[in-house]
């Protein structure tokens, strides 16, 4: 597999559309501009979706790639190593902040283990089939895993996609639930950007001291050494210091870019393989948005290198999704806005007035025998 083949595959929103919802917003009664970046949204999703005016957003999806990583046993993450399958479980069982505003919003829920490190009797069926493997490598001393399992991770990021195509999916929030998973994606930034490990490690959303945000940089340090020799091979980098979650989700971005499905981007972690994606398909960011700024100053070096602007800036670092499906609603106002509000009557042409202006002349002359023309 070589992901530099999806450049080929992908193109961009339709322009054509997006100027013919340009020229229809300017007919709105309300003033261009008076809706922010509500209008620049709308456009957006008419390109999208090659309609004018833009469909409603009805059948999003909440889509979590869940994997562990073994860089948490070095004590970098706020959570214990091997431990991501209690966030799996409780995102299942509705008690995490992302199944809340999941059942608020009424926007199912799917979660792909992709490299979880637990037993699979511990979860559904449904969720661990998928896994690739049990938890990944310790990045700074060792590979995430074989280049044959990051191409299995992802064809499987690449299925998902597809599934959700063709089940009618208009549009995705994509997140992920793992621990260690913002140090390997640090480290996939750092490499991609050319910085230095200390400009991009942050303190995870589940937060960590100074101590262990020392060690989380030492790590970060140690594997972006191991990460520079095989920078012109995305799929070498992903085996060598990224994850089977952050392999999946980079094949699920991209799959979902040549599908023409719209995915809202959550944190440092969706980022990171966001990154990834774009340095084999430069047009594919096009179809992304970024959700949220979480405070991971990887994720905001990752979005500039993209262009890409959040949507929200709140302060919510929880990760797992939370922020991104706390900007779906901003999307769907967008598009409701867009499809609803009503246009200005048109302006009657030069030529019409005119002719009406002969034919009013007209019938007020007076004919034969009309007292008016005696």
């Amino acid at each position: 597999m070589n992901l530099d083949d999806f450049s080929d595959l992908i193109e961009r929103p339709d322009g054509g559309v997006r100027r013919d919802a340009e020229e229809r917003r300017e007919r709105f009664l309300v003033p261009p501009g008076a809706l922010g970046r509500l209008d620049e949204l709308g456009e957006w999703l008419s390109a999208a979706q090659q309609a004018v005016p833009v469909r409603p957003v009805e059948q999003a999806r909440v889509v979590l790639f869940a994997g562990d990583h073994g860089v948490a046993e070095l004590n970098v993450s706020g959570r214990a190593a091997g431990t991501a399958h209690e966030l799996v479980r409780a995102t299942l069982e509705g008690s995490t902040p992302l199944a809340v505003l999941a059942r608020r919003f009424a926007v199912p829920v799917r979660i792909v283990d992709a490299g979880l490190d637990c037993a699979p009797e511990l979860l559904p069926e449904a969720v661990v089939r998928t896994r690739v493997r049990r938890g990944s490598g310790r990045i700074d001393v060792e590979d995430a895993m074989t280049v044959e399992e990051a191409e299995q991770a992802v064809r499987l990021g690449m299925a998902i996609a597809d599934e959700e195509a063709d089940s009618g999916t208009d549009l995705v929030v994509l997140g992920d639930l793992s621990v260690g998973g913002t140090t390997a994606a640090a480290t996939l930034v750092a490499a991609l950007c050319g910085t230095d490990a200390s400009v991009v490690t942050g303190r995870g959303g589940a937060g960590i001291d100074d101590l262990a945000w020392m060690r989380k940089c030492a790590a970060v340090r140690d594997a972006l050494r191991r990460a520079r020799p095989v920078l012109g091979d995305q799929l070498e980098l992903l085996a060598t210091v990224g994850g089977a979650d952050l392999a999946a989700m980079t094949g699920f971005l991209l799959q979902c870019a040549v599908r023409r499905l719209p995915v809202i981007l959550d944190g440092v972690v969706c980022a990171a393989a966001a990154l990834v994606g774009q340095r084999a398909a430069f047009r594919a960011p096009d179809w992304w948005l970024a959700g949220q700024l979480s405070g991971e100053p990887a994720q905001a070096k990752a979005l500039d290198r993209m262009a890409l602007n959040p949507l929200l800036d709140h302060g919510v670092i929880v990760g797992e999704g939370s922020g991104a499906l706390l900007a779906l609603p901003f999307v769907q106002a967008a598009a409701a806005l867009a499809a609803e509000l009503p246009e200005r009557a048109p302006e009657p042409d030069e030529d019409d007035t005119k002719d009406d202006g002969e034919k009013a002349s007209a019938d007020g002359e007076a004919g034969p025998g009309d007292p008016a023309g005696e």
